[in-house]
């Protein structure tokens, strides 16, 4: 008897693909509060009704969660991906001062677990619900023979919107401009591919009762930006500090002026350990250095911008010469 060729025997099963998108309706709906697609959910593409914007911007983004992810999947810290994966889309949304209003997920997978893709949903819906964006949608791919068993591969989508009047221009910053400082939860979704060669070199490390401290999902920053808002501070740029640390992602703001951070150094816990391998200037550059969200106001604001967020400190000032200069300790 000749072999029987089907899409479920070739290694995907479209009708367990199809269950997922029933199991996971409660959590996506749970990101549907204050804000609501303008069509049902479900279809080729969403939409959202943008009439309450009197002079709309869109505002778009996207990321992973990078080399972390192995981390998170051999500790079983599922909905920590989930998290990374909306914080890295939407902090960088409101960098803009829009709103985050829209976020759709890729998901790649050999094989449909839906346990684990529920457990990752899960984390996205709670970050989406905290910060009122709906999970509008995505894309769950069944690929054997190309993501490894045990893989599992993801990119996010937001999509936000501004009032055309509202949109933060970094180009008014000024010289004498303070940078705030707001604190980070471990090294969020950065740099890890250098944190797991130094874990790869000493492997006990990080004692067990330490890894989800370390692992700790990227922050949302949603709430300080809401607290500047209501404070009416006039914010000059935002910064969500990723990739390049400090000084590459403060250099995209500033132009042809400057900045000189002064910051303490990072030595708590289990981030200190890994950081006692690394030079400064190397950890500067590749780490957010226990900073994740900087903004830039007036020295008028500085006390205003500090009750905005727990925690946050005068990094530094803007100057007139180009460059990030960051001293540690």
């Amino acid at each position: 008897m000749s072999e029987e060729f089907t899409y479920k025997s070739s290694g995907v099963d479209i009708k367990e693909a199809a269950a997922l998108v029933g199991d996971i309706g409660d959590l996506r709906q749970r990101t549907e509060g204050k804000r609501s697609l303008m069509q049902a959910f479900g279809l080729f593409a969403a939409s959202y009704d943008l009439s309450d914007y009197k002079e709309p911007v869109i505002v778009t983004g996207c990321d992973g969660v990078g080399t972390k992810l192995e981390l998170l999947l051999e500790h079983d810290e599922l909905e920590i991906a989930g998290k990374d994966l909306v914080a890295m889309s939407v902090n960088d949304i409101l960098t803009t001062g829009g709103d985050p209003l829209l976020f759709l997920d890729y998901v790649g997978i050999g094989a449909i677990d839906k346990t684990k893709i529920k457990r990752l949903i899960g984390g996205m819906a709670e970050y989406l619900e905290d910060c009122d964006c709906i999970l509008a949608g995505g894309e769950t791919a069944e690929m054997p023979g190309i993501v490894p068993d045990g893989v599992i591969e993801l990119s996010g989508f937001c999509v936000g919107a501004a009032e055309k009047p509202d949109l933060i221009d970094p180009s008014v910053i000024e010289v004498e401009d303070a940078l705030i400082g707001y604190p980070s939860d471990s090294f969020h979704a950065n740099g890890w591919s250098l944190v797991r060669k130094i874990l790869a070199a000493h492997p006990d490390l990080i004692e067990s009762g330490e890894w989800q401290e370390f692992l700790a999902p990227t922050r949302l920053y949603h709430d300080v930006v809401n607290k500047l808002r209501e404070s009416s501070v006039a914010v000059r740029a935002m910064a969500h500090i990723t990739g390049g640390g400090l000084p590459e992602n403060l250099e995209r703001l500033l132009g042809e002026n400057g900045a000189d951070l002064q910051i303490p150094r990072w030595d708590a816990g289990p981030v200190g350990k890994v950081l006692s391998f690394i030079d400064d200037q190397e950890a500067v550059n590749t780490f957010n250095m226990g900073w994740g969200w900087v903004v830039v106001v007036k020295s008028s604001d500085i006390d205003a911008a500090l009750a905005a967020g727990d925690g946050a400190r005068v990094l530094g000032k803007v100057v007139s010469e180009t460059g990030v200069r960051v001293q540690v300790g």
